[in-house]
């Protein structure tokens, strides 16, 4: 595989003028060469193929709507320029747009928050791990992204968690009837909706049950 060469080509895309030129001046100090400088993504995805920059560094906000234009834009870059890696960069942490970026591509993507940026040799290190297939991620984003993964069991209703409590006890569906006062069908339609909510598919036997009182017990 061919190195690449020592001075990295790089976009940038920022609506605000003074950040704009302010990341120009530190991409120039770290030995970057900025091949385009824009105010909007369309303008960047416009030039993009031409320029065949190594990196696209691009705020998450962007016109017309502010919301999530820089993501958008990081995403069909990805797709239609995979050599072209992306580091996207944001004031808030924002784990939805974080995630999108990550699972449109593999590896040579960043999300960093733009306060987090402490020094030249942190915004060096970013964009040259990114132009070589890395991954980068800001730890406030991390945290936000495991925050985030869900849990099935937090999905249980009180009474289903009654339930699987009690078929974790190792009790028949009539032995849950008969704790908790209740008809055998009421239970029954607990435990499908458990399944359910656990993802576990029906097998014609009882590996179902074994599964999700394992679910429970490891939680």
């Amino acid at each position: 595989m061919p190195s690449r060469p020592s001075s990295l080509r790089v976009v940038v895309a920022d609506d605000s003028v003074l950040l704009r030129e302010g990341l120009i001046r530190l991409f120039d100090e770290a030995g970057f060469d900025t091949v385009g400088a824009y105010g909007d993504a369309d303008s960047l995805l416009a030039e993009a193929g031409d320029l065949a920059p190594d990196v696209a560094v691009l705020d998450v906000r962007m016109p017309p709507t502010f919301r999530d234009e820089g993501v958008r834009a990081a995403i069909k870059l990805r797709a239609e320029h995979p050599s072209i890696a992306v580091l996207l960069l944001s004031q808030y942490v924002e784990g939805t747009y974080a995630q999108e970026l990550l699972s449109a591509g593999n590896g040579g993507t960043g999300y960093l928050l733009k306060d987090r940026i402490a020094s030249l040799d942190e915004l060096k290190d970013a964009i040259t791990r990114v132009a070589e297939g890395g991954t980068v991620l800001d730890p406030q984003v991390v945290r936000e992204l495991l925050t985030r993964r869900t849990d099935p069991l937090a999905a249980l209703t009180p009474r289903e968690s009654e339930v699987m409590q009690h078929m974790a006890e190792g009790r028949t569906n009539a032995g849950i009837a008969q704790r908790m006062v209740i008809g055998v069908g009421a239970v029954e339609k607990n435990v499908t909706s458990i399944f359910q909510k656990l993802g576990l598919e029906d097998s014609g036997d009882d590996h179902r049950r074994v599964l999700a009182v394992l679910a429970f017990l490891q939680r």
